[in-house]
């Protein structure tokens, strides 16, 4: 039986590309308009196991997505990066002076925007999936409406390229994680890469104090995150990514990090793709 695999969007979304590149080609999956839908998704056992975008080298990370792993208590078992090649399509015919609106998911706005300061008369409007945009606009024949979304979906959805590659920095780069409603079982081996929450009693230097651990314990912190716990004002957690050369290091640092924190918890330890 084939895995089931959640996506945020509909085939020829990002996602979906994600989904064909870490699954191979012939990939079931279930098309989810949100991330709480794909969660639901994967708690339900209506997939086995998701991917979900967890941020962006332009836009920074999606921290309502660490939170959405963390609340459910879901597992990150890998990622993988994929370089984004945004681009304006819209119904064949049409010049970019037709265009009135642009529609699209909005950290594909964002991405876009010295492109899109250039047509001040444009209306941009947010919506859930750069690839359901490029559908409906094939399924109403919307004129006037342009999407950005990857040259997939302007395939897929028979949308004619207006202006290719429209992203203001050309390296824009996704990371993707891979989730499963259970932690799947890696090689010690080959794990390098980890993702922790902890909170820390407030007081001065809590936090300096378990970086200085970190740094003790050959631990390179790629990214450190913090969200405001709503219940407990002013406190707040930290979602933190590490790499590493050997696990020891990182068991090491673990323990360390059990002792001292207030709350510590494992999101998921897995294999370092970053290209």
């Amino acid at each position: 039986m084939r895995t089931k695999i959640a996506i945020q969007g509909i085939k020829g979304s990002f996602h979906h590309q994600v989904a064909q590149d870490y699954y191979y080609q012939n990939v079931e999956v279930d098309e989810c308009l949100s991330f709480e839908e794909l969660v639901d998704s994967l708690l339900s056992g209506k997939s086995d196991q998701a991917v979900m975008a967890i941020e962006n080298s332009i836009a920074g990370p999606i921290i309502p997505n660490y939170a959405l792993i963390d609340k459910n208590n879901l597992h990150i078992i890998g990622e993988h990066y994929l370089d984004i090649h945004q681009n304006l399509m819209a119904l064949k015919g049409q010049k970019i002076e037709d265009i009135q609106e642009v529609h699209s998911h909005p950290m594909a706005l964002l991405q876009c925007m010295e492109f899109l300061k250039k047509y001040p008369n444009i209306k941009l409007v947010e919506d859930k999936d750069t690839a359901e945009t490029a559908r409906r606009i094939h399924q109403n024949q919307l004129k006037g409406i342009a999407a950005i979304a990857s040259k997939t979906a302007s395939e897929m959805y028979e949308l004619e390229i207006l202006a290719p590659e429209i992203q203001t920095i050309n390296n824009n780069m996704t990371r993707f994680v891979i989730i499963k409603k259970e932690n799947s079982f890696v090689e010690e081996n080959e794990i390098n890469r980890a993702s922790i929450k902890f909170e820390l009693d407030h007081k001065r230097g809590s936090l300096a104090a378990v970086l200085n651990v970190m740094s003790d314990c050959k631990l390179n912190l790629t990214k450190i995150q913090s969200l405001p716990k709503i219940e407990t004002p002013w406190k707040y957690s930290f979602f933190v990514d590490v790499t590493f050369e050997k696990y020891e290091d990182y068991a090491k640092a673990k323990a360390l990090l059990t002792i001292m924190a207030e709350y510590f918890k494992v999101l998921g330890e897995y294999k370092n793709t970053k290209p």
